[in-house]
């Protein structure tokens, strides 16, 4: 592993950047990968705020940084600074991921790819489902767009205000032709849309620390056995959704898998080499567990 005192002249540095970024899991996730690549490299964590965010992005270009994730509150205003962006990028308006090639700033978003390596590694398909989706906000964008490409029969987003999951229906049914539909959280027909969704996927904070006990973001009886529920919360891994989706016999999932994924991605893009995963989940449910 690359200490302090082994870095030198030929070190590359990647990073992250946010407004906080203390809080990130990305540093020991990178590094515990960028060892076991035996690369010079190191990444590191930068606080920057949103004032200074232009400043920033110019200074990081100047000083060949390799490239950099892009945390909250920086995803959307990171797609107008960078050169280039990538199909998902250009859609969503947002970029988690800056890959610098001779001085060019290519902007992406691997969000969506990274929920999508999570299923497949539980060998869950998209491909032909009913999926309902809660939630409208910025993940719950990339991973509609994200659900669409990849093939889902029908797609609903349930949000407790439907105007903003309209407007995410909207965006992704002009770029993939899938007709998404939109249904208040709280509505009547929220509950037969659960229930005959085959992947039910909530892309919410509710459950996360230190909000915990609260109830599952939909009523347990709406879920059963054949489905495959998420939740995209990762402190804690196991939320109150899992639990009861669990007891009436349902598979889950929980938010680590698209962190890490995510960030391979990421970490492919600037080394062109396969992200050691299985390290990368090691080092991050190593951070989670001292962070507990």
């Amino acid at each position: 592993m690359t200490r302090l005192t082994d870095l030198d002249g030929e070190t590359k540095i990647v990073a992250v950047i946010g407004w906080p970024v203390r809080h990130s899991l990305s540093p020991p996730m990178q590094n515990a990968a960028l060892a076991e690549l035996g690369l010079n490299w190191v990444y590191v964590p930068f606080e920057v705020s949103p004032t200074r965010l232009e400043v920033a992005v110019e200074g990081l270009r100047s000083l060949n940084l390799v490239g950099w994730n892009v945390t909250v509150p920086h995803k959307g205003a990171m797609a107008d600074l960078v050169d280039e962006l990538g199909d998902s990028a250009r859609v969503l308006g947002a970029v988690n991921t800056v890959e610098v090639v001779r001085g060019v700033l290519y902007g992406h978003n691997t969000d969506g790819e990274g929920f999508l390596r999570a299923l497949r590694e539980q060998q869950e398909v998209i491909r032909g489902k009913r999926v309902a989706l809660i939630g409208a906000g910025g993940s719950a964008r990339s991973i509609a767009y994200a659900v669409a490409n990849d093939g889902a029969a029908a797609l609903t987003i349930l949000n407790r205000t439907p105007g903003r999951a309209v407007e995410v229906a909207e965006l992704v049914t002009r770029e993939t032709g899938l007709q998404v539909r939109v249904e208040g959280l709280e509505a009547p027909e929220a509950g037969q849309v659960v229930q005959e969704a085959e992947i039910v996927i909530d892309a919410t904070p509710v459950g996360m620390h230190p909000q915990t006990a609260v109830p599952p973001v939909v009523p347990p009886q709406w879920l059963h056995e054949g489905q495959c529920v998420c939740d995209l919360v990762y402190t804690p891994r196991d939320t109150t959704l899992l639990r009861a989706a669990r007891q009436r016999g349902a598979r889950t999932l929980d938010g680590t898998g698209m962190l890490v994924h995510q960030g391979a991605i990421a970490l492919e893009r600037w080394t062109n080499t396969a992200a050691p995963v299985e390290v990368m989940r090691e080092a991050l449910l190593g951070a989670l567990a001292k962070r507990r």
